[in-house]
């Protein structure tokens, strides 16, 4: 991976040169407004220099791969309209084909209408599940997806986050959700679990997942696998 524009700790611009190539944008939103998943405190990702951090980390854009991954600490429904505008106005000048954005699964009928806003360029939506595991995904990390059936879930988006590393998770639980997440959606994305200031990681569990599974399908094209959060290059 290749990094770009950063302020303070935060780096805002990568470059993915693994599997599925393209560049990645960490861009700050309004702020979450969803709040609740009980692992998460990306949301602190927020301050009124905004649209600055936004143009600053857009204009690293060059156009390689002609896929561009868009990442803001909760939904892109919570991104400005003049950031849209400037994701727009940089997939149209450096020919970007593919755009890539992160939705909570309670906003899902948002999803048309961004993909309306950029007609013309292939919009690839991202869930953040977790788990299909519904103990795990509802009690433990309280995510708010209503739904139980693996196709209703996928219904609406085309890949999906999956977490390794909860207190509770076995290893049989963490391969039935990549055996369902390849069924169900396009792409997935593995993430081992981060001490932060919500939660903190299960490392027996993370430390069986490196030792079983993860040789098992580190290969596997459709897998993204990052095993720390600033694997991608940006955060």
């Amino acid at each position: 991976m290749v990094g770009g524009w950063s302020v303070g700790e935060l780096k805002r611009y990568g470059v993915i040169e693994s599997k599925n190539k393209r560049e990645i944008v960490l861009l700050q939103g309004l702020g979450c407004r969803y709040k609740r998943c009980l692992f998460c405190d990306y949301y602190l990702d927020v301050s009124p220099q905004y649209e600055e951090i936004n143009h600053q980390a857009l204009s690293c854009v060059e156009g390689r791969y002609g896929i561009l991954e868009i990442i803001n600490s909760g939904s892109f429904g919570e991104l400005s309209q003049k950031t849209l505008e400037a994701i727009l106005h940089i997939a149209h000048t450096k020919k970007i084909k593919q755009l890539i954005f992160e939705c909570h699964y309670l906003y899902r009928d948002e999803i048309l209408d961004l993909k309306k806003f950029f007609d013309g360029i292939e919009v690839k939506v991202k869930l953040g599940l977790e788990s299909f595991n519904v103990y795990l995904r509802e009690k433990l990390l309280k995510k708010g997806i209503c739904e139980v059936f693996p196709n209703q879930i996928a219904h609406d988006f085309d890949e999906a986050n999956l977490l390794v590393g909860l207190a509770g998770q076995s290893i049989d639980m963490i391969e039935q959700d990549i055996v369902l997440g390849l069924e169900y959606f396009e792409r997935i994305c593995v993430n081992v679990m981060c001490d932060n200031s919500k939660m903190h990681a299960n490392q027996a569990v993370i430390d069986e997942f490196l030792d079983t599974l993860y040789p098992l399908y580190k290969d596997e094209w459709r897998i993204d696998f990052l095993l720390d959060n600033t694997d991608f290059g940006v955060g």
